[in-house]
């Protein structure tokens, strides 16, 4: 005879009732009511955010950065607030003609046309090796936003038209690189949407085979991404939270990973519970009532850990937490109150042609009939804990070997994973002038201290040319650019920036210097990447080092399944790093160690989370060995399939062609499928047995259960 636990759903508690009011013969109304609510708000509000969407590089920089106070300066000071320069390259083979520079003259006059207003096109400027010229043109960043498909389709018709023989001419500079990114991150509205969907819809049908689990739950997934969209637009627009084409990407990737984590949980406990009972509500009730503390301690642990990056000093990580918040609640309230209230409006028919009919002696059976595949797993691990605790370990610590040699930093060149037409006018401009010309380092100091400043300028060894100083008109300020002999993102080029900087701070004749540009912009925004890394990964760990404790009771299993989970990142680090070389890339983008930590650490613990709550369910029936391997046993199957939908959707970012989410979604990919197959699959159990019930330490979850009846003492002998 089965026991009660077995053939009947869980007791519900009043908590529990009222979370499962939505899937009840009554709630789904009122539920679904409340969704078609939400769904007007976020179908209203979705579409703004482009619309508030602000890529510029200073929502990317510490706030307490000297660049960042050098680009105010500049914006307040010397009238540059939203303007970047457009270069014009002209290049040949042999010596310029006369022509070539009568063709020149006659474009810069042209362009003036399409500067900002108050500004004029500066150049022709002469290469040394008399083979290139140069016009800069500076733009507004308005005009660009506006349309800049249009604008740079007619500065680019206005330099080709009339080109003398043999001379080549291109579009280069900050306004084409800006140009390039943001036609990068407009990849990331639709492209990165459908493919996500994508995704996920075959995951569905491959995990279930029922058109309706196809259709009903991406319904849902839609709705709560439509719903978080509308969120981060009010955040943007009223809670000043920088809205840029980060954020926004990866909010859709998450939505829809965490989403179908959530549904495949619910809906495998809603199968089983459906086995059990006749009444397809009653099965609801329990299958929300045993999936909820899981769902709910997965989400709460990602968004605490989100709650800490506001605390970031780059901007663009402080403004990722809210954005991502906005995104996993949404998402759990969809999974908890609109999919259940869907699921009961078809009850057992949801799983046509694959209905599960309520067989108590099915429910009953011995968990290794009924997940046969993942009852084998769970036999290995019983057989020999150790040797796979060992086993697993090792290959995890040298695929972590991976990581050495990982570099820090990308240069210009490399942040988008296909070479544009602007890259290549780079590439072309730097054969005949200094390689730092087409990024100038800015100084800026007060007006008495200009000649002391050009002294350090001129005696830097690692500065070409220092160009003559502007003067601000209504202050005591003064810009004076350096090109540097290196090209600006080059290791050289960094050494000389800070040389600098040291140099004009220990200057007894400057008293106040700022200096920025892009080479001190990366370096200002590597060393707030690194400071955000010691501050903010003690402070997740601490977070869900928590959760696990409050939720599991016991300290022992918590840190034991921490360290698991560090392992599982620096492995994961390793592996997408050893990917990285085999594409050819050297180096990552200064936000990957902490944002992959982020993912990989909040949302990787999700499958352990995911596991230890069905095992401390299990353990107090059937004692610390059997129920462990009985946890493992029925979760083993729902657990994998979310692992491969979140691995899958962060994969799509791997086609994005902006090369930081590209390797961030590599590396979550690595980790999440090492979390899920290795770490949950083999390595947790294995340590769980291997150290017996001290693992539930302190608690007494382990205690010795009431002797079973005769199946189940057969069951935990099988």
């Amino acid at each position: 005879m089965a026991s009660r636990s077995e053939t009947t759903p869980p007791a519900s508690t009043p908590s529990s009732a009222r979370l499962a009011f939505a899937g009840s013969r009554r709630g789904r109304w009122p539920a679904l009511a409340a969704w078609a609510i939400l769904a007007v708000i976020g179908f209203t509000l979705a579409p703004r955010l482009g619309g508030i969407q602000d890529d510029a590089q200073i929502n990317w920089l510490p706030a307490d950065a000297e660049s960042t106070e050098a680009k105010h300066l500049a914006e307040t000071e010397f009238n540059q607030k939203n303007l970047t320069s457009l270069l014009v390259v002209y290049t040949a083979e042999t010596p310029l003609t006369p022509e070539a520079h009568a063709a020149a003259a006659a474009d810069r006059a042209a362009l003036d046309a399409l500067a900002a207003p108050g500004e004029r096109t500066t150049g022709p400027i002469p290469s040394e090796d008399g083979q290139a010229l140069m016009l800069v043109v500076p733009l507004a960043d308005t005009a660009i936003d506006a349309d800049g498909e249009a604008l740079f389709a007619e500065a680019d018709a206005i330099v080709q038209e009339g080109l003398p023989p043999g001379l080549e001419a291109g579009l280069t500079g900050g306004a084409a690189a800006s140009r390039d990114m943001e036609s990068a991150f407009e990849q990331l509205d639709g492209p990165l949407t459908w493919m996500t969907v994508a995704v996920v819809a075959l995951v569905l049908v491959l995990t279930y085979r029922s058109p309706l689990l196809l259709l009903l739950p991406m319904v849902c997934i839609a709705l709560s991404e439509q719903l978080a969209t509308g969120l981060a637009y009010l955040l943007g627009r009223y809670a000043d939270v920088t809205i840029n084409g980060q954020n926004t990407g990866i909010l859709t990737v998450l939505v829809f990973g965490v989403s179908t984590d959530y549904t495949l949980l619910l809906v495998s406990r809603y199968r089983e519970e459906l086995l059990r009972t006749e009444d397809r509500f009653a099965a609801m009730r329990a299958a929300l009532t045993a999936s909820t503390p899981a769902i709910v301690a997965s989400a709460g642990t990602v968004v605490l850990a989100l709650a800490v990056l506001p605390l970031a000093s780059v901007s663009s990580t402080a403004a990722l937490g809210p954005v991502l918040i906005a995104g996993v609640a949404s998402a759990v309230l969809a999974s908890l109150t609109l999919l259940p209230a869907v699921l009961s409006l078809f009850g057992r028919a949801v799983f046509w042609p694959l209905v599960p009919r309520h067989d108590p002696a099915e429910a009953a059976a011995p968990a290794q009939r009924r997940h046969r595949f993942w009852g084998r797993v769970a036999g290995a691990v019983s057989a020999r804990p150790r040797l796979i605790a060992v086993a697993t370990t090792t290959g995890l610590l040298l695929l972590s070997l991976g990581w050495t040699g990982l570099s820090i930093g990308l240069e210009r060149s490399e942040l988008l994973t296909t070479e544009t037409a602007s890259q290549r006018v780079s590439a072309a401009m730097a054969e005949h002038y200094p390689a730092g010309a087409f990024e100038p380092v800015e100084v800026y100091v007060r007006d008495a201290d200009t000649d002391a400043a050009l002294a350090v300028l001129e005696a830097a060894p690692g500065i070409a040319q220092t160009e003559a100083p502007v003067r601000a008109a209504d202050a005591d300020w003064v810009r004076i650019d350096a090109v540097l002999a290196d090209e600006a993102s080059s290791d050289a080029a960094e050494a000389t920036v800070r040389d600098l900087r040291e140099s004009l701070a220990h200057n007894d004749t400057v008293s106040t210097a700022l200096v920025s540009g892009p080479t001190a912009t990366q370096i200002d925004l590597a060393a707030g990447n690194d400071r955000d890394l010691r501050l903010l990964v003690p402070l997740i760990l601490a977070v869900v080092l928590l959760v696990i404790v409050l939720l599991l009771r016991a300290l022992t299993a918590a840190l034991v399944l921490m360290a698991c989970t560090v392992l599982s990142y620096a492995a994961a680090v390793g592996a997408a790093n050893l990917v990285f070389k085999g594409l050819g890339q050297d180096n990552v983008d200064t936000s990957f160690l902490l944002m992959g930590f982020l993912f990989l650490v909040a949302m990787g613990i999700d499958y352990t989370i995911f596991l230890m709550t069905r095992v401390r369910e299990e353990v107090p029936r059937w004692g610390h060995r059997v129920g462990t391997l009985r946890a493992l046993t029925v979760t083993g199957g729902v657990i994998t399939s979310a692992g491969l939908v979140l691995a899958a959707t962060f994969t799509v970012l791997a086609l994005m062609p902006l090369t930081m989410l590209m390797q961030l979604g590599i590396l979550v990919c690595a980790g999440v499928l090492l979390d899920a197959i290795i770490v949950r699959s083999l390595l947790v159990p294995a340590l769980a047995l291997w150290i017996g019930e001290r693992f539930w330490w302190p608690s007494r979850t382990a205690r010795r259960p009431t002797p079973a009846p005769a199946p189940e003492r057969q069951e935990a002998n099988d």
